[in-house]
């Protein structure tokens, strides 16, 4: 097997291992490059995970308070209130794809009485692409459990694997931090970023593992055929496209809606966290985990990190994070959880996308769906709204339009990050201080398109937005409104 020249992740380390001879496995020659055979899968197998979860929770849990900590079913605790370690890892590893996902045994449990809560962490997993990982598990806050959820996210890059004791691969303190879905299991006591304990993780490599669980056979043989095989009249997937199967890195390219971002940068703050960027026309959120099958026209994909949109003086505070592109054929759903002072709401359907045009075939191995349309949902539109007057943003309103790229393997190369692939509908610079009046920032014609503030008026849709209750504010939109309307107002 070639050498990657890439950062070795836990994924390809468990391919050096078992090249270098760790174990008695050697890989065919054709799997990883003539295609001749499809790329075997490994079986991971006595696998440990030594991690803390979090230091000072570790010691605010025992200490102020008063509570306690059990590790049971499989997990261990170290003296002296120390990490834990969950055991009997098993799982596999893809040598097509270089992912891994190991699953192990063990529960930790955090409880206080004093202080009113009781989390437990089980059903544990490990799982890594590219340079990416997480640490997956089922968390049970209170006596309600979310499963599966994606708890801590995990920076393989610069992990080298060292030697264990039986010809184990050890990669040791690898960096962790807490995801938006984990900081919700937490009930919201950390933030999403946080830095959580660093993970050690130990596995062997074992024997190759079949491509599909065998079928069991019947009792005993048919008789006879049950009829004549007939060649299907068209082929099942597109030739040179590949089949289902995990991405191992991703971007989400979007900037949500151009005349809003105009709008916060003329007297507000935008903050992106966890991994997310600023680029030109919006932002980039991180791959954190997507399935993608080309042939059905299919993908279930998810991202980190978060863009926080904040104007004090307006009473704005508005966080947009874990966000989910479910694509399929020609339609798709953008869902976010959208968090504001009055609380979360998670998996909010924000976006429909219009993906009539899209391509799901993938060219160098890197799946692109390009500048699809968006437009708000009902659901979407509700997050902006007041209790008193409604939200000034409609159902069917056009967002800024939505890019995913998904490279299928190691070596492919997503596309450049620097800049968002396309705009909102409408037109509009979206420049810092746009639209800026005697500096107390542009509220009448900057949050919505031209249309909508033409049939609703000023006061009404900023009051809506913004949630302001003083009459001055309200009256100084409308005034702002009125001086652009005999101007020319701009499309936006």
């Amino acid at each position: 097997m070639a050498a990657t020249p890439r950062p070795i992740t836990l994924a390809a380390a468990v391919a050096t291992v078992v090249t270098l001879g760790a174990t008695a496995l050697a890989l065919p020659a054709t799997a990883a490059d003539s295609g001749a055979a499809a790329p075997p899968r490994l079986e991971l197998k006595d696998g440990t995970l030594d991690w803390g979860v979090k230091e000072t929770f570790r010691k605010y849990v025992t200490g102020i308070a008063m509570g306690k900590i059990e590790a049971t079913d499989g997990a261990k605790q170290a003296p002296d209130n120390g990490v834990f370690t969950f055991t009997g890892g098993t799982g596999a590893y893809d040598t097509g794809t270089h992912a891994t996902e190991t699953a192990f045994k063990g529960a930790v449990r955090f409880v206080s009485t004093a202080h009113r809560f009781d989390i437990r962490i089980a059903d544990v997993k490990v799982r890594t692409g590219g340079n990416a990982g997480a640490i997956q598990a089922d968390v049970t806050l209170n006596g309600a459990t979310q499963n599966d959820i994606d708890l801590a996210r995990l920076d393989m890059t610069g992990i080298r694997p060292g030697q264990g004791e039986g010809g184990a691969m050890v990669l040791k303190d690898i960096p962790a931090t807490l995801t938006a879905a984990g900081a919700k299991a937490f009930n919201d006591m950390y933030k999403e970023g946080e830095k959580l304990d660093p993970a050690t993780l130990t596995v062997k490599a074992g024997a190759p593992l079949p491509d599909k669980p065998t079928d069991k056979p019947t009792d005993k043989p048919t008789e006879k055929p049950t009829g004549t095989p007939k060649p299907t009249a068209t082929p099942t997937g597109t030739p040179g496209t590949p089949g289902p199967g995990e991405a191992v890195d991703g971007r989400l390219s979007w900037g949500l809606k151009k005349s809003f971002r105009a709008y916060i940068s003329s007297g507000g703050k935008v903050t992106v966290e966890g991994g997310a960027k600023k680029i030109t026309g919006g932002y980039t959120f991180p791959h954190a985990k997507a399935d993608v099958d080309s042939g059905a026209k299919k993908i279930d994909a998810s991202f980190g990190g978060s863009v926080r949109f904040a104007y004090k003086a307006h009473g704005i505070d508005m966080k947009f994070s874990d966000f989910k592109v479910r694509a399929n054929g020609a339609k798709g759903t953008l869902l976010v959880d959208v968090t504001t002072p009055k609380g979360t709401n998670n998996n909010v359907k924000f976006a429909t996308l219009d993906l009539s045009k899209a391509s799901y075939k993938a060219k160098g191995d890197v799946v692109r769906l390009d500048k699809v349309p968006a437009a708000f949902t009902a659901a979407g539109a509700k997050q902006f709204a007041n209790g008193a007057v409604g939200s000034i943003y409609k159902p069917g309103q056009k967002l800024d339009p939505v890019t995913v790229a998904l490279s299928l393997s190691e070596g492919a190369e997503l596309p450049s990050g620097g800049a968002q692939f396309g705009g909102e509908a409408g037109g509009g610079t979206g420049a810092a201080g746009s639209g800026s009046v005697g500096g107390g920032g542009s509220v009448g014609g900057a949050l919505g398109d031209a249309d909508s503030l033409a049939a609703t008026g000023a006061d009404a849709p900023s009051a809506a937005l913004l949630g302001v209750a003083g009459a001055a504010v309200a009256a100084g939109a409308g005034a702002v409104y009125a001086a652009r309307r005999t101007r020319g107002t701009e499309a936006l």
